[in-house]
């Protein structure tokens, strides 16, 4: 995997940056992190040959390997729950200094192989089919959202406060531009709303994981959120990665929600062009931000359902995995008798276009509403579950 990189990492200079300095470390061998209990992608491929081969490299802003593996040392995961991918990308030069972990953590997370070119976007949402009709009997809202890193800055994880100042303020001009020209807006400071206020927009206090790798550093500083007028867009600015645009319906429409993102993610993409800082992009990879698990198209479309017998079936997770969508339950203060909300979305985000990831979601939710309804009469979903995608 490193040989079409070669040429790039050979033409580092000095070859092994951090051997000029006198860190107080030991060897490779006696550096080796303990992944015996390690569940994430990135404590399941990392081996010792690996991590010597990364040991003594660094980008040009300063990111080491243990930066990258850190997320995963944290947060080494749950045997009996998804796998999280357990590192964490300092800037865009990490995925080709490092691209011999990288790579592979990127293959098994999306079960997708990296080929020399990313299939090409696709945000005609004309074709997506069947996103406005979901039964809202069962579908309670929906929400599109989609990440985006900005060239030549670090990412969150290991960005400076300049940086992250620098990134505000073209923000600013860029959504100044949006208002002007497509949809009124205002842009507010994270420190200067309430609790009350933050709360409103579902915003939650930095998670001791976001603390301790370094994402909330000097929070709430430079972090802002862009609301338009009319509610259909949010933007958010220097949190979990440069920049998040939010979509999200009550009526449950998907095309709606996935009809605003492409519009106005393409609006955007042109001002930061037009700024001489593009979004970050990667012919392999596609667009890349701080975290592997979003590479590709960045792209996430969650749906939340009501269900109350589909997820006690045995063959829920076969069903799931089939689909390629996963399933969890933000509420658990709910009654075994009564239906609880489900929370289902998509699992990759790369090796398909903007327009396919979206049907495979709106396909995966009628199926699931269908088998509820099956399940809810007494009948039996053996015949609906789907081959392998």
């Amino acid at each position: 995997m490193e040989t079409r990189y070669r040429p790039i990492l050979e033409s580092l200079v000095p070859r092994d940056p951090l051997t000029q300095f006198h860190l107080r470390r030991g060897s490779p061998d006696d550096e080796f992190p303990d992944l015996c209990r390690n569940s994430t992608w990135m404590g399941r491929i990392l081996t010792p040959a690996m991590y010597r081969r990364q040991f003594d490299r660094c980008t040009h802003s300063g990111v080491m390997f243990d930066d990258v593996i850190r997320p995963g040392l944290e947060e080494p995961g749950d045997w009996s729950g998804p796998v999280s991918v357990g590192c964490v990308a300092g800037d865009a030069q990490s995925y080709i200094l490092f691209c011999d972990f990288f790579d592979r953590v990127i293959e098994a997370h999306h079960e997708h192989k990296i080929k020399s070119q990313t299939p090409e976007s696709d945000f005609n949402y004309d074709n997506l089919k069947g996103g406005d009709d979901l039964d809202r009997s069962f579908a309670v809202r929906c929400e599109v959202s989609v990440v985006r890193g900005v060239e030549d800055f670090c990412f969150p994880t290991h960005c400076s406060r300049g940086e992250r100042r620098q990134l505000l303020t073209l923000a600013r001009k860029a959504l100044q531009r949006l208002e002007d020209e497509e949809l009124p807006g205002r842009l507010v400071l994270i420190e200067e709303l309430n609790q009350e206020q933050q709360r409103e927009l579902n915003l939650n206090p930095p998670s001791s994981t976001q603390l301790r790798t370094g994402m909330a550093r000097d929070w709430p500083d430079a972090r802002a959120v862009w609301v338009s007028n009319d509610g259909s867009l949010m933007v958010w600015v220097n949190m979990d990665d440069h920049l998040r645009l939010v979509s999200t319906r009550d009526d449950t429409n998907i095309t709606e929600a996935f009809k605003c993102i492409c519009i106005h993610l393409q609006k955007l993409e042109g001002f930061y062009r037009e700024l001489r800082h593009p979004f970050i992009w990667k012919q392999q990879l596609g667009w890349v931000t701080s975290s592997p698990a979003d590479v590709g198209t960045g792209l996430r479309i969650r749906v939340h359902l009501k269900l109350q017998h589909l997820p006690k079936h045995r063959r829920l997770q076969d069903v799931l995995k089939r689909l390629r969508i996963c399933m969890d339950r933000p509420d658990t203060d709910v009654s075994p008798e009564s239906p609880a909300l489900y929370r289902v979305s998509n699992v990759a985000t790369f090796g398909v276009s903007e327009v396919d990831l979206t049907q495979l979601v709106v396909d995966g939710v009628k199926l699931l509403i269908a088998m509820e309804k099956r399940l809810e009469g007494g009948g039996d979903i053996d015949d609906l579950v789907p081959t392998q995608k």
